[in-house]
């Protein structure tokens, strides 16, 4: 058990800062954003989704104990509601706030669904779980407002109607790409639970879970300080050019020391 612990430990560190990167929006995204049509941000928006790891981690935790495919359904339309809520009026209407604090309050949703699925409120606080349906629907509003934040980093124009519109296929986008996610999360989840292994690790999974939402949460608070506080962490122009200098002097020691 430790040596899997340690395992997941070390995949994490290495994984997630590649994962939190690639949930921005990037300057090639931008540039095509610029000569691409409506078709552009449905591509962006699906990708945008299937690489949106703390929002599939979510939903991973959402459809984790749904047996039937009745309550996907309801969880999951409940969910994409709230989201489609705030990614287009908070776009629209230009309401935004520091990205890499809603991503930290969207991990602390990966935690949440993580200990709610282990029984966390139950076993720590004796009492039951709050109304799962309205749970899911106010972190949908929070996701949306995640996906919103990414979004205003595009060229979406002055014109109301054709930001409408890219806003709108965005959204299509995103919601396709969940669909994409979703079925493959759900078909796994099917097959595991016919296995004796799913009882067995269902535990550890859902703390996996709450272990990736406290590294993403830790990843996005980091980056928050650099974009915040950026001069504590740049290396300063004058000191680096010195670091250069006494490098290569070192290295012209030690190629005079090997010739010797």
């Amino acid at each position: 058990m430790k040596y899997l612990i340690h395992r997941l430990g070390v995949f994490l560190l290495v994984l997630l800062p590649v994962i939190a990167l690639a949930h921005g929006i990037s300057d090639e995204d931008k540039q095509r954003m610029l000569a691409g049509g409506y078709i552009q941000y449905i591509w962006l928006g699906a990708s945008h989704m299937l690489t949106g790891y703390d929002h599939l981690l979510f939903l991973f935790g959402v459809v984790f104990l749904l047996t039937t495919f009745k309550d996907v359904v309801k969880f999951v339309t409940v969910f994409t509601l709230g989201h489609c809520i705030t990614l287009i009026f908070a776009t629209y209407f230009k309401i935004t706030w520091n990205f890499w604090l809603v991503d930290a309050i969207i991990a602390v949703s990966v935690i949440y669904k993580g200990f709610d699925n282990n029984g966390g409120f139950q076993r720590h606080f004796n009492m039951a779980s709050p109304n799962l349906l309205k749970m899911v629907f106010a972190f949908g509003l929070l996701h949306g407002f995640g996906l919103s934040t990414r979004l205003q980093q595009l060229p979406l124009g002055d014109d109301p109607v054709h930001m409408i519109l890219r806003i709108l296929s965005f959204n299509v986008g995103v919601e396709l790409g969940q669909i994409v996610a979703l079925a493959v999360m759900v078909a796994a989840l099917s097959l595991w639970r016919k296995t004796v292994n799913f009882e067995r690790f269902s535990y550890m999974a859902n703390l996996g879970l709450i272990v990736a939402g406290l590294y993403l949460l830790f990843v996005q608070l980091h980056g928050y300080q650099h974009d915040v506080n950026g001069e504590l962490f740049r290396f300063p122009t004058e000191e680096h050019q010195h670091a250069h200098e006494d490098l290569d002097i070192k290295n012209t020691t030690d190629n005079s020391r090997n010739t010797l």
